[in-house]
């Protein structure tokens, strides 16, 4: 599908949605933005000579592709149902991808109503964080039907480094929830880890060069142990985004019946970090829960 030029419309300009919609453009194709904060959507069509407009409809009318990377379900399902929605303007046969970390249950309900208006739907949340949005190398997991993720594919490809369609509608949402129970219980065990190397008073960058290439390595070893060990926690994904995405993940166990008590420890973790005005600090302050 974008093997020729698109109309784009582009719903959320912020940390990440703002990058990915700067690749479009670099990608040849004509993007209008929406945002629910007009200044970073005009600064972002300053930035990318694109176009801004004032709502979500505005956006979606003649596009081609409808895009989104905005908050929350509430986010999600106002720029898309609610008043001056995108739903109502998008033509039928358009195809809306969303790139937001929402319930899997709302995921769900936008591909019914996608298919009552013609539109083809992806649920599309994305893993790599604001420098992967930046650097064009986000992973991507796919929930949709297989013609609506034919249709997404080749537009996703101007941002991502890995894309995959998992299953039907909801299956990408399912999926991030996966990415992140594995990434809570993974910066746990390595905030415990450097504590206890702190403790023994041993010297964490050769601690690190020791363990970072056997068993013990993971993306949050190689790129954070060294900023954990200084407290430097400013690299874009927010411990309270975090906790958004693990409520998300907890409540989706409920339903499917899985057993996910790290995760759910882990969660009320990231509690003591909010409680102590850590809520924008990044995921990698878990540590700081933990006394040197």
């Amino acid at each position: 599908m974008s093997e020729r030029k698109l109309r784009i419309g582009f719903i959320g300009t912020g940390v990440m949605g703002g990058p990915m919609a700067g690749h479009l453009v670099k990608a040849g194709h004509t993007v209008t933005v929406y945002n629910r904060t007009r200044a970073k959507a005009d600064a972002w069509a300053e930035r990318h000579a694109g176009t801004a407009v004032a709502t979500p409809a505005e956006a979606a009318q003649g596009a081609d592709v409808v895009l989104s990377c905005v908050g929350n379900d509430d986010d999600l399902a106002q720029v898309t149902l609610g008043r001056d929605g995108a739903f109502a303007a998008m033509a039928k046969g358009a195809l809306f991808v969303d790139h937001t970390t929402v319930s899997a249950r709302l995921a769900r309900q936008l591909s019914v109503e996608g298919q009552s208006h013609g539109i083809l739907c992806v649920d599309a949340p994305v893993s790599g964080g604001e420098s992967g949005a930046q650097a064009g190398t986000l992973s991507i997991m796919c929930g949709g039907t297989e013609a609506a993720f034919a249709a997404a594919e080749p537009v996703m490809r101007a941002y991502a480094g890995r894309i995959v369609h998992i299953g039907g509608p909801g299956a990408g949402q399912t999926t991030k929830m996966v990415n992140q129970i594995a990434i809570a219980g993974v910066i746990q065990g390595l905030s415990e880890a450097l504590r206890f190397a702190q403790a023994s008073k041993l010297d964490t960058d050769k601690v690190f060069e020791a363990v970072s290439g056997g068993a013990a390595a993971s993306w949050q070893m190689l790129n954070r142990w060294g900023t954990m060990a200084k407290d430097e926690f400013d690299f874009g994904f927010a411990v309270d985004w975090m906790r958004k995405d693990l409520g998300l993940a907890l409540e989706e166990a409920r339903s499917n019946g899985a057993t996910i008590p790290v995760a759910a420890l882990v969660d009320q973790f990231y509690a003591d970090v909010q409680k102590a005005g850590g809520g924008r600090k990044d995921t990698s302050s878990l540590v700081t829960r933990l006394p040197k």
